[in-house]
Formats: C-alpha cells, sequence, structure tokens
C-alpha cells in the first residue's frame, strides 16, 4: 500500500484536493442516473480521506491496473468504517469514478470508452453533449466547477509537453489513443473552460464499410481505386465532420504496398496499412514561440525523402503552393483533403491559400497549375439525419480562357426524408464518361464503360 509519506512529495497529492469537485456518474449507451446528492457528498468525503492516506504522487509509477486496485482497496476499506445506506452497485460506481478522477480525465473516462461516441463536447460545467451516430446528444454528465475541469484539461496537455494558461489561452493536443483534443480557457472562452475532442477510431472503416453504410456505391469505389492506382491526384473536399480523413484513410488502403508513402498531418489520424510508410506531424512553437515546423516546412522537406506518394492530412495554409509544385513535377498519386462546401468551392480556396502565402501568380497562371495538378475532386457531406455521403465526383478536364472546367462523373440524387428523418436519395452515374478512362485503360485497369452509364438501382 502507497501510504501516505509526510515529506515534499505531498504536495502534488493537496493540488489535485483543492481541485476536486464530485462529477457525475457514467453516462454510456444503457445511460443510469445521476448519484444522489447524499451520495455525492459522500464521493467527495471519500476522496479528501483517499488523498490523505495514499501518496497519489507515487502512483504514477505503478501500472493502471496496480494504482487502481491500490485505491480501490483503501475506498473500500474506509467504507467498511462507515455506516452506510449505499448498496454494493453504488458503492463500485463511487470507486470507479475516484479511480477515473485520480488516474484518468474524471468524467470523460466512461465517454472515451463508449465506442459510439465519436466526438465530446464540454461547456464549462453545463451538460457533456456527445455525437453518436451523426447526432448530437445531451449526456447528464458533467463537470462540477471550472476548477475541475481546468485541472482535466492541464492534465491532458501535460502530457504531450504542452500548457494552458491565461498568457496561452488555447492548445491543440492528442490524447494516448490519437483522438484530437482542443481547448481554450478563459479569459478567451467567457464563460468557462471549453474542451472538445474528436475520438480517434481504432477500427478504420473499410470500402467495403462505406459501401454497407450507403455511404458510397460500389461502382464508384471501383473508380477511385483504379484512379489511385493509376497515380492520379486526388482532392477530398467536405464540412467538417463530413469524412474527409475516412475517405483519405480508404484511398490511401488502395495504394500498392511496394510504394514508399510520406504522410503531413497537423494531427496523426491517418492509418495506413502499407509497409513503406514515413509519418510526418507538425510542431507548434514553443513558450518562447519558437521552434514551430508548419506543414509547408514538412511538405518541401518531404519532396527530399524520395516519396512515391505525398498524402497531406489537410490542406490549409501556404503548403498549397508546395502541394501544386510537388503534383506537377513528378509526385503523381498525391491525396489530400480540403474545407469546401462544394468541387468549385475547393478550387478557389486553393487560389486563395496560394495568395495567402505571398506568392505572386496571376489568376489565369495559378488556375493552370491547378488544373494541371489536380485530377479528380471528390465531395463528401454530412446530411441531417447524421449519414456521411459522397455527393459528387468531378473530373478537373483543364482551362478555358480564366475558368477551370469540370465534368460531374457521379452525383447524389437527393428525393426527400422520410417519416423517420432521414435523407432519400441516390448516388449515379452522370453519363460522362471521364477523360482518365483512357488513361486508366492504358495503366491496365479497364474497369468498363458501363459504370459511368446512369442506373436506376441504388
Amino acid at each position: 500500500m502507497l501510504l501516505r509519506q509526510r515529506t515534499s512529495a505531498v504536495e502534488p497529492a493537496e493540488n489535485v484536493q483543492k481541485s476536486w469537485t464530485a462529477p457525475a456518474s457514467r453516462d454510456m449507451q444503457g445511460e443510469t442516473s445521476p448519484l444522489s446528492r447524499e451520495e455525492q457528498d459522500f464521493k467527495e468525503s471519500l476522496f479528501n480521506r483517499l488523498v490523505k492516506t495514499l501518496d497519489l504522487s507515487l502512483l504514477g509509477g505503478l501500472g493502471d491496473r496496480e494504482a487502481r486496485s491500490q485505491i480501490q482497496q483503501v475506498c473500500e476499506a474506509i467504507m467498511r468504517e462507515e455506516s452506510l445506506p449505499f448498496n454494493a452497485v453504488v458503492r463500485q460506481r463511487i470507486i470507479k469514478d475516484l479511480q477515473d478522477e485520480v488516474l484518468g480525465l474524471g468524467p470523460l473516462e466512461a465517454l472515451l470508452a463508449d465506442n459510439t461516441v465519436s466526438d465530446i463536447l464540454v461547456n464549462g460545467t453545463e451538460p457533456i453533449f456527445v455525437e453518436r451516430h451523426g447526432k448530437l446528444q445531451q449526456t447528464s454528465l458533467r463537470f462540477s466547477s471550472d476548477r475541475h475541469l481546468l485541472t482535466i484539461i492541464d492534465r491532458i496537455v501535460s502530457q504531450v509537453g504542452r500548457r494552458i494558461d491565461e498568457s496561452s489561452p488555447m492548445v491543440d493536443a492528442r490524447l494516448k489513443d490519437g483522438s484530437r483534443v482542443n481547448a481554450v480557457v478563459p479569459p478567451l472562452a467567457i464563460d468557462g473552460p471549453i474542451l472538445s475532442i474528436r475520438r480517434f477510431s481504432v477500427d478504420k472503416l473499410t470500402a467495403e464499410n462505406l459501401v454497407e453504410l450507403g455511404a458510397v456505391t460500389a461502382d464508384v469505389i471501383r473508380v477511385l481505386q483504379a484512379a489511385v492506382k493509376s497515380r492520379l491526384n486526388v482532392l477530398v473536399s467536405g464540412g467538417t465532420g463530413a469524412g474527409k480523413t475516412t475517405m483519405l484513410n480508404v484511398l490511401s488502403s488502395f495504394i500498392p504496398h511496394d510504394e514508399r508513402i510520406v504522410t503531413i498531418e497537423d494531427s496523426a489520424e491517418l492509418q495506413l496499412q502499407q509497409i513503406h510508410v514515413v509519418r510526418l506531424e507538425t510542431r507548434p512553437p514553443n513558450i518562447e514561440g519558437r521552434g514551430e515546423v508548419s506543414q509547408r516546412d514538412l511538405v518541401r522537406n518531404s519532396l527530399r525523402m524520395r516519396p512515391d506518394r505525398i498524402i497531406i492530412g489537410e490542406v490549409r495554409g501556404g503548403e498549397a503552393v508546395d502541394m501544386l509544385q510537388a503534383m506537377n513535377t513528378g509526385h503523381d498519386g498525391s491525396l489530400t483533403t480540403i474545407h469546401a462546401n462544394t468541387p468549385r468551392d475547393a478550387l478557389t480556396r486553393i487560389e486563395s491559400m496560394v495568395a495567402m502565402s505571398g506568392v505572386n501568380l496571376p489568376p489565369k497562371p495559378l488556375r493552370a497549375q491547378i488544373a494541371s495538378a489536380i485530377d479528380v475532386v471528390i465531395q463528401l457531406e454530412r446530411h441531417e439525419d447524421g449519414k456521411r455521403r459522397l455527393v459528387s465526383v468531378q473530373e478537373i478536364n483543364g482551362q478555358e480562357g480564366d475558368v477551370i472546367t469540370m465534368s460531374e462523373i457521379f452525383a447524389f440524387q437527393r428525393e426527400g426524408i422520410d417519416e423517420e428523418g432521414r435523407v432519400l436519395g441516390k448516388l449515379a452515374a452522370t453519363g460522362v464518361v471521364p477523360h482518365f478512362f483512357e488513361h486508366l485503360r492504358r495503366r491496365g485497369m479497364d474497369i468498363g464503360l458501363e459504370v459511368f452509364q446512369p442506373r436506376q438501382e441504388w
């Protein structure tokens, strides 16, 4: 037992005690009711006694299972001393909450263990919201005080060597499982600390999964697979939460295993299965504002790493210039994503990013560069029923005057909404045979003209 030693090691536990406020009970798919006021009061009292009995600063040197066992033994011993009207189920819930608070992320632990949760949104001490199956839901979980939430946020960011306080009130970090974390604290967050967690999916979706879910059709997958294998440059466009990273993972799975792939991301999310993958991740500036490594720096450096393919998690700044240059100078077969509402908007955004990078190119030559670099644009949307769908596949044909010309090969034809709020429609070929069809055939991938013919079935 790690009994408390009256030394300087006591201080970390006392800091935890000051910041402690008992969190609500677990909130899962089978959601349980919150603890009563009496149960909450006892849990806080139990925590105070726990930090006086255990040296919490030494628990970090133990494995998670052994540390949880130590906490459980102390809690059960204290409970035996008390005459409590709580049944065994409530007692175990209280112990589990305290284990999560001391060793984990408090009330967030249950949500992080729930595979149906894709986003966790904490707005101060208000009830925590989660996204399940594309829909926002309010839970019964909440942080009882801003101090408690700040302690958990600090625990998250300190694990990756970052800090957050009044002088640096915003931070992006990543949990051990790869989930993305964004936190904003006062004075920027007026009503209390804000925490957003985008979950990292352990079981990545495959092309077959997307077909089964109705997000895309088998014909479209055949075309996209051939496009990637034949080294066409593909741009994936969509709004926040539309499934761009998932689609990028699916597209990357079509890359042959004998190619060297370099991935560049702000926060590593791609799950490539190939054997020759080099993963690069940006680095934010340190406390003194130095040491930043941007995506543009990584894109430039990747060109010296003998890549067969370059995959950029998301183009959002000056790296658009280097990406276009790479695509136009022999690094074909590149993949990337961009935030945009339509394929046309995606190209306009690339123009804007190039302009913001300081490169002074007239519109016509710049658009010629874009038209030459990008072959296919895929548009994704998250509809109001929560489902993410591929809604358009367009080929860039070239340039006429100052305008980049595009042809839509597949389009989602929306037909309405049923009684249960589900979007009705079908993804179908438009009848346009893309110019890259001959390119695919010459590469030995004759997918057949029939995939481009309009069909009535889903």
